[in-house]
């Protein structure tokens, strides 16, 4: 029991970073042009 006192906080704040990267990825703009990267491979320049 004592180990769910350690556990449930760690995995919230755990949550709370993978949350808060996800957020930070999508303002930066990385999802912006999924389908034109997998495009530029095919493509000489």
């Amino acid at each position: 029991m004592d180990t769910l006192y350690v556990l449930i906080p760690l995995s919230v704040f755990l949550v709370l970073c993978i949350l808060g990267g996800l957020w930070w990825a999508v303002q930066s703009g990385q999802f912006d042009s999924v389908e034109q990267e997998g495009e530029r491979i095919l493509h000489d320049d």
